[in-house]
């Protein structure tokens, strides 16, 4: 009779696996999405190699890149494909968080819970 407690790690291994793939492809479809329109926007814009121009100040906060991916900018489209990948392993920790709490095990879960912190930590800048 096999173990129940590793037949229960296999399965939460493939959902994790699972969660990760799902996530990059949505998120590489997102940037693909964005980076189509975008070369159609600009299809017959010279650009101008001789200054730089950064990012548009509207991409600079969450509430601005998703007012520009929902109004179909590309710009926005792309930064929230950009966003979904950066949010895909941070979910991965999340759900890792969960599992170890339904599993009750507690040193995993208050370490991965630390994990989660110092990644969220860093995410935001130092500025929690």
């Amino acid at each position: 009779m096999p173990d129940e407690s590793k037949l229960s790690d296999r399965r939460m291994e493939h959902i994790i696996g699972s969660l990760l793939r799902l996530g990059v492809i949505v998120a590489a479809c997102i940037v693909l999405a964005g980076g189509v329109f975008y070369l159609v926007e600009r299809a017959r814009v010279v650009p101008h190699y001789g200054s730089f121009r950064g990012e548009p100040a509207f991409l600079e906060h969450l509430t601005g890149t998703l007012r520009a991916a929902f109004s179909l900018k590309s710009e926005g489209v792309i930064q929230l494909g950009l966003l979904v990948l950066i949010a895909v392993p941070i979910f991965r920790v999340a759900v890792s968080i969960v599992a170890f709490l339904v599993k009750r095990d507690w040193l995993y879960s208050v370490v991965t819970l630390v994990v989660l912190g110092v990644l969220l930590f860093a995410l935001l800048g130092g500025k929690i």
